[in-house]
């Protein structure tokens, strides 16, 4: 047993009878985070080791119960130690959306998560003494990740003016047409991993603690253009516009303007998806972890699928297509429902 592993369980030892639970790893995530399952003779819980040198656990704390009171289904945190990094939670299932997800369920899953959004934009924290704000300088940070680590790192490219300066002049329209958008409590992370298929209140909703006040299309694009399954173009756009007649009428967005809402609906996704490429890149060099390496693919054809969609974007479109996907082994990957 690790040397963490002895101090989680000396933890739980000092909250339950020695001898009455077992631990079982429950998941772990893109951080420094881990999450095991707790066996009680009539329950299970959750405990989250968050090592305190890598990871803050506070704001986990502060907007669980800020959640709560309007109604998310979020973990209850029942006990915290700071001081180790452990928290102790209720236990929403093992169900992710994502295994559930498909022809025959996507439409209620996805009203209930599309419902659940609503709700925090409509009542969740937009002031910065609770989340910080989501601004032109953390966007473009993001949008950084992607030259760093995938550009750079992953494929060993040396980019030259010319390089450089379209993606510069991409990444400013990108942020441009972010903070234009109206802003609401963004999640940071709204996707079938991070939601649970649940008996009551669906979805159960997790890894929340990165939340920020940024653009109203961010969560909604996490969720239909997840990184992790993919719907036709087609579809996604119906359920988008269709997010935006309910925010219209919840008083989230003021402005009737559905071509303009898919405008920063598309462009926020290829943001987020440029950002994704260069976290799934850092993972595998820095962190050891290959598996997101996998996930690639079709975040990449995401952006090459917008993209060609907009003048503006288009000579980024070509670039992608000429200088970086002869240097991959993969060339497509189609955006197919599953099966």
């Amino acid at each position: 047993m690790s040397a963490r592993l002895t101090e989680l369980t000396n933890w739980l030892d000092g909250i339950f009878n020695k001898g009455t639970f077992h631990l079982a790893p429950a998941s772990a995530d893109a951080s420094f985070r881990r999450y095991f399952r707790v066996y009680r003779p009539d329950s299970t819980l959750i405990v989250m080791d968050a090592p305190p040198d890598k990871e803050d656990s506070r704001p986990f704390v502060v907007l669980s119960q800020e959640f709560r009171s309007f109604g998310l289904n979020v973990p209850e945190v029942l006990e915290a130690n700071f001081t180790q990094g452990f928290l102790l939670l209720t236990d929403l299932g093992a169900t992710l959306y994502l295994s559930r997800l498909g022809p025959a369920t996507v439409e209620r899953l996805y009203g209930d998560a599309l419902s659940a959004l609503l709700t925090l934009q409509a009542c969740g924290p937009v002031t910065t003494s609770l989340v910080p704000p989501y601004d032109a300088r953390l966007l473009d940070f993001e949008l950084s990740l992607f030259r760093d680590w995938f550009l750079r790192r992953h494929l060993g490219m040396v980019l030259g003016e010319g390089a450089n300066a379209l993606l510069d002049a991409t990444f400013s329209a990108l942020t441009a047409s972010a903070m234009e958008q109206p802003m609401v409590c963004v999640h940071r992370d709204y996707h079938s991993r991070n939601l649970m298929v649940t008996e009551k209140n669906n979805p159960g909703i997790l890894d929340f603690q990165d939340a920020v006040v940024g653009p109203v299309t961010y969560d909604l694009v996490s969720l239909l253009r997840d990184c992790y399954i993919a719907w036709p173009r087609e579809q996604v756009q119906e359920w988008a516009l269709g997010y935006h007649d309910l925010a219209l009428q919840a008083g989230v967005i003021c402005e009737n303007d559905p071509g303009r809402f898919l405008g920063w609906f598309d462009r926020m996704g290829i943001q987020r998806h440029l950002k994704a490429i260069g976290i799934f890149s850092r993972l595998n060099h820095r962190d050891g972890k290959s598996g997101y390496l996998a996930d690639i693919p079709r975040t990449l054809n995401y952006v090459l699928e917008i993209s060609a969609q907009y003048q503006d974007l288009l000579p980024f479109h070509a670039w992608l297509r000429t200088e970086i996907l002869p240097r991959l082994s993969w060339k497509s990957v189609p955006l197919i429902t599953p099966p």
